[in-house]
């Protein structure tokens, strides 16, 4: 059996059998990756990029109804760095975990991680 990458469907694979129904946390759907031939290039990035971007931007707003706004407006309650300086922190953290870690299974979750908190430090620096 051919190995695929994260979005292909295989048996098994978050929760996906033959005979369940589709998991809607699955970031692809067999059905559109079978439409790719015959869209264009540009809708599928589109799509995808869409899909990608959902994903860490309702993560964000999951951890922000559960934390509070902490991470634009710091409880500062042992820090006292800024929004700006504690999220840089943040991402130093989680880009110390690739370097010693690398890019793998285990890191995935990082890798999302960082792209939310540059999105919160975009934030940040436009307040």
């Amino acid at each position: 059996m051919s190995k695929h990458n994260r979005y292909f469907y295989e048996v098994g694979r978050n929760g996906w059998t033959p005979s369940s129904t589709i998991n809607p946390k699955m970031l692809l759907n067999k059905e559109k990756l079978m439409k790719d031939k015959k869209e264009s290039p540009k809708l599928n990035f589109d799509w995808h990029l869409e899909k990608v971007t959902e994903k860490i931007v309702n993560l964000l707003k999951e951890k922000n109804a559960a934390y509070g706004n902490t991470a634009l407006n710091p409880a500062n309650v042992f820090s006292k760095l800024d929004s700006t300086e504690a999220i840089c922190a943040r991402l130093d953290d989680k880009l110390s975990r690739i370097k010693n870690r690398g890019i793998n299974d285990k890191t995935e979750d990082t890798i999302d991680d960082i792209i939310g908190y540059l999105l919160l430090l975009k934030m940040s620096m436009e307040k």
